[in-house]
């Protein structure tokens, strides 16, 4: 990356937006059982299925918009936990948050610390009014997440076959 992109700090984790050098992790959380199961196989099975994925999906949007995919890394010892970001998907009206951690380091509290940061970034950095987060009608961790967040259910959309939860809140 050629310029310099905002990182982000909590009492805990840095958020730094996801680089062709996190490779080796997006291919570790990409094929955690969760991410399967909650969010589906997108074909990362190699480094290089990792880079490519990183190339055309995470680091186009950040040059566009300036966020992105963040890698959470614990300041404590530099561990790469888990992934927050800001999304501009095609299927989903305005900007929307997600965040994804390794097995290992969920119900720490990580998830929530990070997801708030980004959505106070989203609002007070990125000056965004609305924000959405997406999970599927199985995953109560990240119902309750999002609900903690302070994002309200609006409506069950229809995303490939499956049917999703849509949250909103304003700002």
């Amino acid at each position: 990356m050629n310029k310099a992109f905002k990182e982000f700090e909590t009492d805990r984790l840095k958020l730094i937006p996801t680089s062709l050098e996190d490779a080796a992790y997006v291919l570790k959380i990409m094929n955690t059982p969760k991410w399967h199961q909650y969010i589906g196989d997108r074909g990362i099975h190699t480094l290089t299925d990792a880079s490519t994925y990183i190339k055309n999906h995470m680091l186009p949007l950040l040059e566009r918009r300036g966020f992105s995919n963040y890698t959470m890394i614990l300041k404590s010892n530099g561990e790469k936990i888990g992934s927050c970001g800001l999304y501009d998907r095609e299927k989903i009206e305005g900007i929307d948050i997600g965040f994804a951690l390794l097995p290992e380091y969920e119900r720490k509290g990580y998830g929530f610390e990070a997801a708030t940061k980004i959505l106070e970034t989203a609002r007070d950095v990125f000056n965004i009014s609305k924000l959405s987060a997406i999970t599927t009608t199985a995953n109560k961790a990240s119902q309750l997440l999002i609900e903690k967040l302070g994002m309200t259910y609006k409506e069950t959309i229809k995303w490939d076959h499956e049917e999703l939860m849509l949250y909103v809140i304003h700002f």
